[in-house]
């Protein structure tokens, strides 16, 4: 996200890194302008940037990290537009969500990610079947919903979207959901009917948000779009698809400052766990490269059930981790979004996730070698795996396509990790790590 902003505002404070005069600050303003016009943020917004930059250095000093500091803050502000973050519920059940976009824009799976998003949060979720205009739409909502254990309102032959709004909301209603989201038609491009189509659909359900979902590579002509829906329609938020994709990044900026419209959401990789609640400062401390472990905590509380973390670490203390509980946690970790998204997020690590190769947990060889020997289990074998013998390992050796020596080396490996976790949770968690990295080399620094 905004990995081409990143690098050129390290190239701009690298400017005055030695030297503070004002030739200096001229020189990263440049570095800084052409920056965040190649991104596609509109000239105006940048001359509006970079002219409240400068006036503050001038008036607090020229240097590192008042340069630094100033794009924090500035840029903060303007991505802070009026309105909501992340997604607000309505005071009476269900919340009603329009989702409105240009074919081609994410919109379908979109919705998908924002339901599983609202799911992890233990709300019930219903999405309405809208967009009869293309062919095969439904379909491909009926698929993603079943991958993914969402439930779906549609009416098999119906031509009439606006039918289906209102059926979907009395079944909403009627089944004690929290959310509708109702994925509307699109269109390659704005025409009359489809403005009209999604005026009366508004009309009838009355929506407390209507979402508008741009393409995050579409740059100023995402912005015109967005503008002729909120003219049309009246949009309450804006979520980004695509922003994983080689996005400049300036569409955003532009949204939040041109339009006044706050961005809700950023769809982040191809993964249904990949999408997150944007919130301007914590956007900004990782284009800064601060990380931003605020989300990742959001992140992983929302996946984690206490008491079953509580239940595994019991399990753990015991010496009684076994292989139903590893492909558990593997799940959960799937649950996460992408490696490349979560280190991003970190201190420190954001460079270095620009460069990771993603790590697929469903198509990696390695992820999938170790699935498929654990399945080649029997239910005894995987609730105790010291029963594992040479002749039970030949078998999983079979079972998976490996060799008997890979069986072995995975089977040490988990049996290394297992008594290594069971003597950290003895220990007093990060206390016992410590003592745990001093046995091991005692001449380390500390």
């Amino acid at each position: 996200m905004f990995e081409q902003i990143s690098e050129s505002f390290r190239s701009a404070v690298n400017k005055i890194r030695f030297v503070d005069d004002e030739k200096a600050l001229k020189n990263a303003l440049d570095v800084l302008k052409k920056a965040l016009l190649k991104a596609d943020v509109h000239h105006k917004v940048t001359k509006e940037l970079l002219s409240l930059i400068e006036s503050e250095l001038k008036q607090k000093g020229i240097g590192q990290k008042q340069f630094l500091d100033s794009i924090k803050t500035n840029l903060t502000q303007i991505l802070t537009a009026p309105g909501n973050q992340g997604f607000v519920y309505a005071p009476t059940a269900p919340t009603i969500v329009l989702m409105a976009g240009l074919q081609g824009s994410g919109k379908t799976t979109t919705t998908i990610k924002l339901a599983n998003y609202l799911k992890l949060r233990k709300k019930r979720v219903l999405i309405a079947a809208c967009d009869l205009q293309r062919l095969a739409a439904v379909e491909q909502l009926r698929q993603l919903c079943e991958a993914n254990e969402l439930d779906l309102f549609s009416i098999e032959n119906e031509s009439d979207p606006l039918k289906v709004a209102n059926l979907s909301l009395a079944k909403a209603k009627e089944g004690l959901y929290d959310v509708l989201l109702v994925d509307t038609a699109g269109r390659l491009a704005i025409d009359e009917s489809l403005m009209t189509q999604l005026k009366q659909i508004k009309s009838a359900l009355n929506p407390h948000e209507i979402f508008y979902v741009a393409d995050a590579m579409s740059g100023q002509d995402g912005v015109r779009s967005a503008a002729t829906f909120n003219e049309a329609l009246g949009i309450s938020g804006v979520i980004l698809s695509k922003f994983d994709s080689d996005s400049k990044g300036g569409i955003a900026i532009s949204i939040a400052k041109q339009l006044g419209i706050s961005l809700r959401f950023v769809g982040i990789g191809e993964k249904v766990a990949d999408l997150e609640a944007f919130i301007p400062d914590r956007i900004v401390g990782r284009i800064m490269g601060e990380g931003d472990l605020a989300t990742l905590v959001e992140k992983t509380s929302s996946i984690i059930d206490e008491k079953e973390a509580k239940r595994l670490n019991q399990k753990i203390k015991k010496g009684k981790f076994n292989f139903n509980d590893f492909l558990e946690q593997m799940e959960s970790v799937k649950k996460l979004g992408s490696m490349k998204s979560l280190m991003g997020m970190i201190p420190g690590l954001s460079g270095m996730a620009n460069q990771l190769k993603d790590l697929d947990f469903d198509n990696s060889k390695e992820i999938l070698h170790i699935k498929a020997m654990i399945n080649s289990m029997t239910k005894k074998e995987r609730e105790n795996p010291e029963l594992l013998n040479n002749s039970r390992k030949r078998r999983l050796a079979a079972g998976s396509g490996l060799s008997q020596m890979q069986v072995n080396r995975f089977l040490k490996q988990f049996e290394n990790a297992s008594k290594l976790a069971k003597k950290f949770s003895g220990k007093g968690g990060a206390k016992g790590l410590a003592s745990l990295l001093n046995q091991a080399n005692p001449n380390r620094p500390r």
